[in-house]
């Protein structure tokens, strides 16, 4: 169990390490004004997403089900647990939203400014926050 617990953390923190990367490069890309800057971006921004980000999350979500496996019906009778699969969840899609955006900026059709995505990219600071403290504290 404990080599599951650390596969599941070391993908988690490699997960993040995509999700908070991104949205910055999302940031740099939108105030980018030359065509070679642009294209190097869409370059950084789909092997970001799918080399390393989306791999971490399905291997997060593997690991993270495997762990639960140990005591599902110990596990799923705490009300912590379900807080922090609740924004697991808005994590999944900020995550799938974050590939909308790949696209969008692949495509030339992003119309949102730099200052968008500096706001944009708190968004995973304060899930993470709320999950550490629910999987370490467990406050109820």
């Amino acid at each position: 169990m404990l080599w599951v617990k650390a596969l599941h953390l070391i993908a988690m923190v490699c997960w993040f390490a995509g999700i908070f990367y991104l949205p910055r490069l999302f940031v740099y890309h939108a105030a980018c004004e030359d065509q070679p800057g642009r294209d190097r971006f869409k370059i950084m921004e789909r092997k970001l997403y799918r080399g390393i980000t989306t791999p971490s999350m399905v291997a997060t979500v593997i690991f993270g089900v495997w762990l639960i496996s140990y005591n599902t019906a110990g596990y799923l009778s705490q009300g912590w647990l379900h807080a922090k699969l609740s924004l697991i969840v808005l994590l999944i899609i900020y995550h799938f939203y974050c590939g909308h955006l790949v696209r969008v900026f692949r495509d030339d059709r992003n119309t949102r400014s730099h200052v968008f995505y500096r706001w944009f990219n708190e968004i995973p600071v304060f899930i993470l926050v709320a999950v550490i403290i629910l999987a370490t504290v467990r406050p109820f």
